[in-house]
């Protein structure tokens, strides 16, 4: 892979890791007491959402953490060994945790007499925006399940090779 697209690629997790930690230190909380402001019946609900909030983002970052070991190991032309499935199973892992979270949000907002401050549709909205980050999620997972697949046939293929020359 040539260096300028792995910088790129390097460039855009870093911004992306930063941009999480922004919003897990101040985008997040600040829009849970924003809206308790707003409807102080919000205020059960706050640090939950917040918390859970906050544990997806770190998903995020653990899977773009993941990814930059891999560029690493694609750079250094060691892909096809090993060590590359731990920070596949890294990001599998991860998003199945933010897709867990994502699952008990949904089941949250749907079973639960959460109030609203206008016709209910806030709640919906969210509840929509889970159920999507679920399908999202469940769907993300199962395509790395079949890529690791893919690599660990790539990875024997390359080991038989390697055995023949």
């Amino acid at each position: 892979m040539h260096f300028f697209f792995i910088a790129a690629l390097r460039a855009g997790i870093a911004v992306a890791v930063l941009f999480g930690l922004f919003g897990q230190i101040v985008i997040i909380p600040t829009t849970a007491a924003d809206e308790v402001d707003r409807f102080p019946a919000y205020a059960p609900f706050a640090v939950p959402y917040v918390t859970v909030a906050i544990i997806g983002v770190t998903c995020v970052q653990v899977a773009l953490a993941a990814v930059w070991m891999l560029l690493s190991m694609v750079e250094r032309d060691a892909i096809f060994t090993p060590r590359a499935f731990r920070w596949v199973d890294i990001i599998i892992g991860s998003s199945v945790v933010a897709t867990l979270l994502a699952a008990g949000v949904a089941a949250h907002l749907g079973l639960a007499e959460i109030p609203s401050p206008d016709d209910g549709m806030d709640v919906i909205s969210a509840l929509a925006a889970a159920i999507a980050a679920v399908g999202v999620g469940a769907a993300f997972a199962m395509l790395v399940v079949v890529m690791r697949n893919l690599l660990r046939k790539a990875t024997d293929l390359q080991t038989e090779i390697a055995e023949v020359v």
